[in-house]
């Protein structure tokens, strides 16, 4: 089925269609979710629910970008809206423990590894994804585009809504910081 082809099935609502679109990007948004929130857990939730928003508002898909590049952007958006969530549930529990609450503030995983690390290799994967998560936001989501999805500069532009030299930029930045950050864990 052509994008095209699917896209018109989708406006349809189409089963066989939505069924069609989770098979063909499901590992796609799972990869490009997981390296920004870094939680296997939620990253399966929130590709359940980017693709409900998919499904709810592919009328509103316009057909400037491609596909992908439109359920990225959705991806990402809806990965950054979890993380700042869940930060200000953070903070909140923090005053609220603080303050006589005593709920126990949720740590994220400090030990976070990409499931498709190969085990010889978790360790050094630990420390890179440590140092992703200290990463500037839009540092991180271009990193993480180009990195773990492997898609190309202008189509992370597409995705963030930049120009490429933005992008260009962000992403000498952010190799620059992982380098600056990572130095201690490779000179020891």
């Amino acid at each position: 089925m052509t994008e095209p082809q699917l896209i018109q099935a989708l406006l349809q609502g189409q089963n066989t269609a939505f069924e069609v679109l989770v098979k063909d990007y499901k590992d796609r948004l799972f990869n490009t979710i997981i390296g920004l929130v870094q939680n296997a857990t939620d990253a399966e939730d929130l590709v359940q629910d980017v693709f409900i928003k998919v499904f709810e508002n592919i009328h509103r898909f316009k057909g400037e970008s491609t596909l992908a590049t439109w359920m990225y952007r959705i991806a990402v958006t809806h990965s950054l809206d979890f993380l700042r969530k869940k930060k200000s549930k953070k903070r909140a529990a923090f005053f609220t423990d603080w303050f006589g609450g005593g709920n126990e503030i949720e740590e994220q995983s400090k030990d976070f590894v990409h499931p498709g690390v190969l085990a010889e290799n978790k360790e050094r994967a630990a420390h890179l994804f440590k140092a992703i998560e200290l990463l500037p936001e839009n540092q991180k989501i271009a990193f993480v585009l180009q990195k773990v999805e492997g898609l190309n500069q202008k189509d992370i532009a597409s995705v963030m809504e930049i120009k490429e030299g933005a992008v260009e930029s962000l992403l000498m930045r952010a190799k620059a910081n992982l380098k600056k950050s990572l130095s201690n864990y490779y000179s020891s």
